[in-house]
């Protein structure tokens, strides 16, 4: 995973493994879509002596703590998956990146008391390889005072080998008896180059993506099955879920620029250069297919969100797109 920039910081965080020194809590501020998260993975696989799992964010004496929303007042736990999902594909995410991850895009996310006694649940319990035990805890001021007040003794006075690493990105709105607890370390934006960098692997991803569905559109408008089967396939076969889920949002994209270009041209802003396949499929296409698809496509990232098999979910797209 490599590390632009923030060299110092870097360097801090490694001397404290060497010496030993380590602050029971620190409290790193970052940009949204910043370096902190690569940071604390790096100092924790130092920490935990090159632990593979801890590459893998599976370590058993690590946990996550991250904003959710819903119902009955959920805990990071039960979004644990789709959140390792989006950092190990990338850990210069953006918060709202993270909301669209878990499904809970348009809702209040928070960090709520129920979160806390989670983790001081967590936390009551010996590490199991006998080591430190860690809670990363992403955006802060997202707790509210509840949740801050319940951790707050832990903060305080934790247990031996006992740390909390909380990336925040408005360190004015963490609560001071929190903050206060911390070692504050500024973690400095990417550079112009880097962040380019950054994106441009996400950029070309979805660039990807987006070719899949065109070539599963051709397929459909030819009536060619076997090759919208195999479109289908590959999609499928993508190792992360996110990005199946990436390829859902875009190819709904795709399909309001072709409603928007058979009722309202003017509307419909084509891509520069992608105007002729537009027009070619949206000509090839019957009027009806753009709404029918999106609705199809939407019930299709609504079962990914449920962890319905790929494999199933994909080849019966490709079949409802196909009869359409």
């Amino acid at each position: 995973m490599e590390i632009y920039g923030n060299t110092e910081v870097s360097r801090a965080l490694s001397q404290m493994v060497e010496s030993g020194h380590i602050p029971h809590a620190m409290l790193l501020h970052q940009d949204d879509g910043g370096c902190a998260f690569p940071l604390v993975l790096h100092f924790l696989e130092e920490l935990y002596g090159g632990n593979p799992r801890v590459k893998k964010l599976i370590h058993p004496d690590i946990h996550f703590v991250f904003p959710v929303a819903g119902p009955d007042k959920p805990v990071s736990l039960q979004f644990i998956a789709p959140f390792r999902e989006l950092l190990l594909q990338n850990p210069y995410f953006y918060e709202n990146e993270l909301y669209s991850a878990i499904g809970i895009e348009g809702k209040q996310a928070g960090i709520s008391v129920n979160e806390a006694r989670s983790v001081l649940d967590r936390l009551s319990l010996s590490a199991v390889e006998g080591g430190w035990r860690s809670v990363v805890l992403y955006l802060p001021e997202k707790m509210n005072v509840q949740a801050a007040n319940a951790l707050l003794k832990m903060v305080e006075e934790p247990p031996q080998k006992t740390l909390f690493l909380l990336i925040t990105q408005a360190p004015e709105k963490v609560l001071q008896t929190i903050s206060s607890r911390c070692l504050h370390l500024r973690v400095q934006p990417l550079s112009p180059e880097a962040d380019a960098q950054v994106h441009q692997a996400e950029v070309a991803g979805n660039a990807v993506l987006e070719d899949l569905f065109h070539d599963l559109l051709e397929a459909v408008a030819q009536k060619d099955l076997l090759k919208a089967l195999e479109t289908g396939d590959a999609v499928a076969d993508l190792k992360v879920r996110e990005q199946q889920k990436t390829f859902c949002r875009l190819a709904a994209e795709d399909l309001r620029r072709l409603f928007l270009l058979q009722k309202s041209p003017q509307l419909a802003r084509i891509p520069e250069g992608e105007e002729d396949w537009y027009r070619r499929l949206s000509s090839a296409l019957k009027p009806t297919f753009p709404r029918r698809a999106m609705e199809c496509l939407n019930h299709s990232l609504m079962l990914l969100e449920r962890n319905v098999n790929q494999k199933i979910l994909f080849t019966n797209l490709v079949n409802q797109l196909y009869r359409i």
